[in-house]
């Protein structure tokens, strides 16, 4: 049975406890064994070595350099690495490492939230199979995205709140490969009640089953 490590912490704003909750229920449905834990000492623990897959839900935070090096390494031998809106992508946003291998930086929310479209750009992957263009509530991020990113679904922005980013198409949802690696990202999901949409737990389940340890 392949073992999922849920970390949160960080900004409360994101609602990380209830969040993690959530997606520890999704992964005990593809039959994970799962640990849920609020302390960040378990990136310097032998725990993180033994995992299957990695879901950190944490908002900013520090991450010290031998766990950072620790992880990027874990990751390149084969644990998984997936996460969901402010996971990945404004966790340890000061550790380069960090950044490195979860591949994608959040930058921006012009509108904070607001409506808009998502387009799923390919049907024919598993993670994406017969889920439709949708409609959406939540921050739209602007992101700064790696480019070995294999885009599945993306945005536009209308430019209404930044004539920057007017007709910017950007990834909602991507996955890459970090050596050994699997990584997957969603920007959906700012906080526990957007877990209520059709879509968007269903596309994160998918993800986070891809990307644990081959």
């Amino acid at each position: 049975m392949r073992k999922a490590l849920v970390v949160w912490g960080g900004w409360q704003g994101h609602e990380p406890e209830q969040c993690a909750d959530i997606v520890a229920d999704l992964l005990r449905e593809d039959d994970f064994t799962v640990e849920v834990t609020g302390d960040l000492g378990v990136f310097g623990s032998p725990t993180l070595a033994k995992a299957d897959l990695l879901v950190p839900i944490i908002t900013g935070e520090t991450l010290e350099k031998p766990h950072a090096a620790a992880l990027v390494e874990a990751v390149r031998g084969g644990l998984g690495l997936a996460g969901h809106h402010g996971a990945l992508a404004t966790s340890f946003k000061e550790s380069a490492p960090f950044r490195y291998v979860s591949g994608v930086t959040w930058v921006a929310h012009p509108g904070n939230i607001i409506d808009f479209r998502v387009a799923v750009t390919r049907q024919d992957d598993p993670v994406m199979e017969g889920i439709p263009d949708f409609d959406y509530r939540s921050e739209q991020y602007y992101l700064h995205y790696d480019p070995t990113v294999e885009i599945l679904a993306t945005t536009t922005f209308t430019g209404a709140y930044d004539p920057a980013a007017r007709n910017v198409v950007m990834p909602v949802v991507f996955k890459r490969h970090f050596g050994a690696g699997r990584i997957f990202y969603s920007a959906l999901g700012h906080v526990a009640a957007e877990f209520d949409h059709p879509y968007m737990p269903l596309i994160l389940r998918r993800g986070l089953s891809w990307a644990a340890r081959q």
